[in-house]
C-alpha cells in the first residue's frame, strides 16, 4: 500500500469522524432543546396541576374533618351519658 493510499484511507476516515461529529452536534442541539421544552412543562403545567391537586386535597379534608365533627360529638356524648348511667347505678345502690 502506498502513502497516497494510506493518506486517501486516512482522509475517508477524517471525512466520517467528521460527519459522525457534525451528527452528534446536532443531535445534541436536539437534546437540549427537548430539555428545555421539557423544563417549560414542569415548572408551567405539572407544578400547577400538582398544587391545584394539593390544594383540592387539602379542601375535601378540611370537609372530611367538618363531616366527622358531629360524629365525634355525638361519640363523646354516648361516652358522658353511659358514665353518667353508671354513677347513678351507683348512687341508687348506695340509696337503698
Amino acid at each position: 500500500m502506498t502513502d497516497s493510499e494510506k493518506l486517501d484511507i486516512l482522509l475517508d476516515k477524517f471525512s466520517d469522524m467528521e460527519s459522525r461529529f457534525t451528527n452528534m452536534e446536532s443531535r445534541f442541539a436536539n437534546m437540549e432543546t427537548d430539555i428545555s421544552s421539557i423544563k417549560l412543562i414542569l415548572e408551567n403545567e405539572i407544578r400547577v396541576n400538582i398544587q391545584r391537586v394539593a390544594e383540592g386535597h387539602l379542601d375535601l379534608s378540611r370537609n372530611l374533618q367538618d363531616a366527622m365533627r358531629p360524629s365525634n360529638e355525638v361519640e363523646m356524648l354516648a361516652i358522658k351519658v353511659r358514665m353518667l348511667e353508671s354513677e347513678i347505678r351507683d348512687i341508687k345502690r348506695k340509696i337503698s
